[in-house]
């Protein structure tokens, strides 16, 4: 009787119909009342919602009660406190009237703030007002805050213009991200950073809109610390690059399309994790994970799979593939929404083919197709194709589209490029919009 509840308990464990199931053990959870309030301001331009007046004052005195030590089994992470404040500061700075602070979010910050400045840490005040201008009185630690130690300071440098609504060249990201990953418990060290610094920063680049550029270091900057890829000997090679965080609502059906076109000889390569928020929905790695597959295989394993002619097939986990941006999956829960990497990551290229490589990406907030095909480029495959899907998966629908489904572009759209044999590849960026 005990064995059969622990092969039931096990079943349960591994049924990717329970998602959560797969979360990392040991991450501490977020704030939900704070974590709500995020979801709300911790976005665009014209998608943010102000809050009212009693969600405001309730959202600060849990920040208050928090930060004085009174939430012992809920508090309000450092990680939570940074991308709140950013949110804020943001849309104080440069967002447009509709989506700046609403009169009950004025109210409540000038009712709380003068109590909260006695009790939050200088991150936090100098990401809540940097240039002292908009809290009022007591507004001096930000314009004086610099940072602790090297790569503190430069991650402060370059917050001010993220805070402001400007935005950074690639090389900038590429020094930030390499200052300060891997990162916390799941990394190789201490943190070099605060987390509430780094925590403002992946929000506010996203809240900002993030340039090509950006993405572009985003995209590459752990190329040069992996070292070269290694190259499978295979006469063609296609990339998937699924969204990160999984499907909570629609058919996944990537993994099974590339175990056929594996079978009649095109090699395909998946990557991902087995959980990862805001959605913590179903993925690949849990899909495997439950058919008993090896979902922790090295690149070179990879490389080994892919080229053998019964296989022809393989997925890499982000832990092995690259351990700095696997670090940082409990702060990505503790901002709420999706920060830069969700984009960048679906274009990596763990391994590389000798004859010709495709890649295929998921999208669909309007805005992303056309970054995500020159980051492809820059990858130098020979084709790519974006795919406007249920979730931002690859997944076409047969479902007739509903009138209030999804504004601008409908879902099933596809765009892509096809690169002459002779192109040279170091053109610069840019796509060639006819389809694939």
């Amino acid at each position: 009787e005990e064995a059969g509840t622990a092969v039931l308990e096990e079943a349960v464990r591994r049924n990717p119909a329970l998602s959560e199931s797969y979360r990392p053990a040991g991450l501490p959870r977020p704030n939900g009342t704070v974590l709500e309030a995020q979801g709300r301001v911790c976005t665009g331009p014209e998608q943010t919602r102000p809050l009212g007046e009693e969600q405001a004052m309730r959202v600060l005195d849990t920040i208050l009660r928090s930060a004085t030590g009174e939430l012992k089994d809920e508090p309000v992470s450092s990680a939570q406190l940074g991308a709140f404040f950013a949110g804020m500061t943001i849309r104080a700075n440069c967002f447009p009237e509709a989506t700046q602070w609403s009169e009950g979010e004025r109210r409540a910050m000038s009712l709380f703030w003068p109590r909260l400045v006695h009790v939050l840490p200088p991150e936090v005040k100098f990401i809540a007002d940097p240039e002292g201008t908009i809290m009022g009185a007591n507004g001096l630690t930000g314009p004086r805050y610099i940072g602790q130690g090297t790569a503190e300071m430069r991650l402060v440098g370059a917050l001010r213009e993220v805070l402001a609504g400007g935005h950074l060249g690639y090389e900038e990201i590429q020094c930030v991200l390499k200052d300060v990953l891997p990162f916390g418990s799941m990394g190789a060290s201490s943190p070099s950073v605060s987390e509430a610094l780094l925590a403002a920063f992946l929000i506010g680049q996203r809240m900002n809109r993030e340039t090509d550029r950006e993405l572009k270091g985003y995209c590459l900057a752990f190329d040069d610390e992996l070292g070269p890829p290694p190259i499978a000997d295979v006469n063609s090679l296609t990339h998937y690059g699924e969204p990160y965080d999984g499907n909570t609502r629609f058919f996944r059906s990537t993994l099974f399309v590339a175990a056929v076109r594996a079978c009649y000889g095109e090699a395909c390569l998946l990557h991902g994790v087995e959980w990862m928020p805001p959605k913590g929905g179903i993925t690949e790695g849990q899909m495997l994970k439950f058919m008993g597959a090896n979902t922790h295989l090295s690149p070179t394993q990879a490389k080994t799979l892919l080229e053998d002619k019964d296989t022809g097939f393989a997925y890499l986990n982000l832990q092995e593939a690259c351990p700095p941006l696997y670090s940082i999956i409990g702060l990505r829960e503790h901002i709420k929404k999706r920060p830069p990497l969700a984009t960048s990551e679906k274009v990596q290229q763990f391994v590389r083919a000798r004859g010709r490589e495709s890649m295929v990406a998921g999208f669909y907030h309007v805005g992303y197709e056309d970054p995500l095909l020159m980051l492809m480029r820059r990858r130098t495959v020979h084709a790519g194709l974006v795919v406007k899907g249920e979730e931002g998966a690859l997944s076409l629908t047969t479902k007739e589209r509903s009138a209030h489904a999804s504004k601008g572009i409908p879902v099933n759209h596809c765009s892509g490029f096809r690169t002459p044999s002779s192109a040279n590849f170091s053109e610069t960026d840019g796509t060639n919009m006819k389809p694939s």
